[in-house]
Formats: structure tokens, sequence, C-alpha cells
């Protein structure tokens, strides 16, 4: 049998608490969703002035930097590189700004960020993720 980490409520609220300083710090208004390494959502927190649609978008990102176990920029790449075919992947949003969550080699859950540029969502993602990855 094999082990592996799992995110804990702290966790979840400790890297939440990073990427809201990251974008507060910045001025920038964001939704920030985190879900475990099957996609679900642990939590998710808009701030004031994020668009609705940015709910939505997040938990997108997130899931599929999750199951896809890689930034969800990365697929984004891909498409844009000629792989159209990926456009049919069971993925809900292929763009950048969700990130993966990866503690001893093992993709353990994902933060996706929608609300600015999606450099900007990918830096606030990772923000969050350094709190908690030393």
């Amino acid at each position: 049998m094999k082990t592996k980490p799992v995110l804990t409520a702290a966790d979840v609220q400790a890297i939440n608490a990073a990427a809201v300083a990251e974008a507060a710090a910045n001025g920038w208004n964001v939704c920030i969703t985190i879900v475990d390494d099957g996609g679900h959502a642990l939590s998710m927190f808009r701030m004031d002035g994020a668009a609705p649609s940015t709910a939505m978008v997040s938990l997108g990102k997130a899931q599929t930097a999750a199951v896809g176990r890689k930034e969800s920029g990365a697929f984004e790449k891909m498409i844009n590189e000629g792989r159209y075919a990926f456009l049919s992947a069971p993925f809900t949003a292929m763009l950048e700004g969700g990130v993966p969550i990866i503690v001893d080699s093992q993709v353990i859950g994902a933060v996706g960020v929608s609300g600015v540029q999606s450099s900007q969502d990918a830096q606030i993602a990772k923000a969050g993720i350094a709190k908690l990855v030393v």
C-alpha cells in the first residue's frame, strides 16, 4: 500500500490567506479556488469586486491543474501550438492560472485563480502554494 500527503483544512486556510495577501498587495480582485487531487473543491474565496464569472473559471483552472497533473497554462500552450485535438479534452479551463500543489513528487491538489491577466492569476496561485510547500 502506498501513502501520500493530503491537504488539511489548516493547509487550505494557509494557502488561501497567502494567495489573498498576494492579490491584495497588488490591488487585484480575484477568486481563488483550492481543490484536492481529484479536483473537488475544498475552498473558494471571491474577493470584493471580482466578477461572478471568476468563481466558475477559477474552479475550472484548479480542476484542470489537479486532474491534468500540470499547470493549466500548459494545456493552453499545447492548443496554441497547434494541438487542436486537445480542445476535446474533458478539462473545463485550459487557461493559465491553475497550479498543482506538489508534495513529495505527488500532486495533492491545486489552486486556481481568475480575475486578472492569466500570468497574474498564476502568480497569485504560486504565492499561495509557496506558503505551504517549502
